[in-house]
Formats: C-alpha cells, structure tokens, sequence
C-alpha cells in the first residue's frame, strides 16, 4: 500500500510540475504578444503620424485633386480608430481583423495618392515632400517587419496551447481562445504572382 501512496504522490507532484511550467510559458507567450503588438502599434502610430504631413505638403501643389487628399486622410481617420479599438483589447480577435482591414485601406489609399504626386514633378523635387515620403517608406519597412514578429508571437503562442498535453491544461488557465493573427483584407490577391506583359 505505501508503494502505491508513494507513486500517486510522485505522479502528482510531476504532473502539479508540469501544470505550473504550462501556465508560466503561457503566461510568457501571452506576454509575448502584448509585447509584439506594442511594437506594432508604435509603428502604425508614427506612420499614421506622418501621413498628415505628407498630405499638408501635398495640398499647396495638388489644389485639385482634393478627393485623392480627402480619401487618404479619411482612411488614415480610420486605421487609427482601428488601431485604438485592436490597443484597448488586442486579444479581440474581431479587433485585429478590423484594424487589418482598416490598414489595408490605408495602404490603398496612399498608392493613390503616389501616383498623384508622380504627375507633379514640382512636388516631386520638394526637399520636404523626398524627407516625408523617405520617412514613411522607411517607416513602411518598420510596420512589415512589426506585423511578421506580432503574428510570429501569436502563432507560437497557439501552438503551445493547441499541442498534446497542453491543450488539456490550457483552458483551465484562462487560455480558452486563440490568439488573432494581423491579416490584410487584400491577401488572397498578394499571394498571385503579378501579371507582367511586354
């Protein structure tokens, strides 16, 4: 009988072990990601920074493409909020999905208006309008490079909590849900390759 005692304690003490190891890595994958999408988030912030001074620095040159200037900052307005909503809850799923689809429209919307400004050589040449546009461009490289290790942390965090035996422990810490990856809504069409003709 102590033999068996002492082998239901020795199974406990090892599976309460283990238990504790789970929710602290947990805890630190979860981490992880608030980390990330800081990271993330001062990216977005100093792009959606920027814009507005691309945009003051455009409008003197371009009175008449007011709609183009309109639409970008309109959609600038809206990643934003976008990103406020995803800050005050970035574990909501629907959050993250938003601010993906706000920042995707963002994106959209300054391709516009770059292809505005080609056909203003005298804008072009600004000295402040080469600074902002290197600026942003630099901080586009920034926001890439945020987005990949936000959802490089997410997806380490699932595989933890999805993987035998964890999966069994996880929703007993308070880990029930996945974590949302930053998806774009025009993903479907950067996966095709380009279609080029001469």
């Amino acid at each position: 009988m102590n033999t068996t005692l002492i082998i239901l304690l020795v199974v406990a003490g090892l599976l309460a072990l283990y238990a504790i190891q789970l929710f602290n890595r947990l805890v630190a994958r979860r981490n992880q990601i608030s980390n990330a999408f800081a990271q993330l988030e001062v990216q977005l912030k100093r792009r959606y920074d920027l814009i507005p001074n691309l945009v003051a620095t455009a409008k003197g040159y371009m009175a008449h493409e007011r709609e183009t200037l309109e639409a970008v900052i309109a959609a600038r307005n809206n990643a934003v909020a976008g990103l406020q909503a995803a800050q005050a809850q970035p574990g909501n799923a629907q959050n993250i999905v938003q601010l993906g689809q706000a920042d995707t429209a963002l994106s959209n919307a300054m391709g516009r208006l770059n292809v505005t400004v080609e056909a203003y050589p005298d804008l072009k040449a600004s000295q402040n309008m080469q600074q902002l546009s290197e600026e942003l461009s630099s901080t586009e490289n920034k926001v890439s490079f945020a987005r990949q290790a936000y959802n490089d942390a997410v997806m380490t965090y699932n595989t933890l909590k999805q993987s035998f035996p964890a999966a069994l422990f996880a929703p007993l810490f308070g880990h029930a849900a996945d974590a949302s990856v930053l998806t774009f809504a025009d993903s479907a069409a950067i996966q095709q390759a380009p279609q080029v003709s001469f």
